[in-house]
């Protein structure tokens, strides 16, 4: 009986002491969870603000190239400016000059062409896309959105599908981004 009192005590403190681990346990998994999920959130805010801060710390020369009486191109006009850039509008009867300059491809022509540094970049382009092309420098000669997206900077209405952004090297486009 004595033995059986033991051993039954004995069990009872394996039992808390394993009810223990296992709360321990727990515990430390829920807390590597948050850590994990801390440095992923954390990680996507700063690179987002990283994005967003390249027009902001810098101050760049843009030249829009568009015709006079075009809305949507005196639209993105103003978002360049809204988004700090120093912009000058350059009215043109037609544009085809600038598109044969630039290389830029019939499929891949829009309403205006605006040309920051050695860069082109033709229609209503995104500001994550700009940021992209002027944080990272890639050696192409610039980048494009097709048509005149609704939603896009300059053009009314919300956004209904994915803008897909298009790089251009020799008249040649490959995606760049979507958005």
């Amino acid at each position: 009986m004595i033995f059986n009192a033991i051993i039954k005590n004995k069990m009872n403190k394996i039992k808390k002491n394993i009810t223990n681990l296992k709360s321990k346990f727990s515990i430390s998994v829920i807390l590597i969870v948050l850590l994990i999920s801390s440095v992923y959130i954390f990680n996507f805010i700063t690179n987002k603000q990283d994005a967003l801060s390249v027009v902001r710390a810098n101050k760049y020369n843009v030249e829009v190239f568009k015709t006079a009486s075009c809305e949507c191109c005196t639209g993105y006009v103003l978002f360049l400016e809204e988004k700090k850039f120093n912009v000058k509008k350059t009215n043109m009867t037609s544009l085809d000059s600038i598109k044969k300059k630039y290389n830029i491809p019939t499929d891949m022509q829009s309403c205006h062409t605006s040309v920051v540094g050695k860069y082109f970049i033709e229609g209503h382009v995104p500001i994550e896309a700009i940021n992209k092309l002027l944080k990272e420098q890639p050696n192409i000669d610039g980048i494009a959105l097709r048509g005149m997206p609704i939603g896009t900077p300059g053009m009314p209405g919300n956004k209904k599908a994915p803008y897909v952004v298009y790089q251009i090297i020799d008249g040649k486009y490959s995606v760049f981004m979507t958005i």
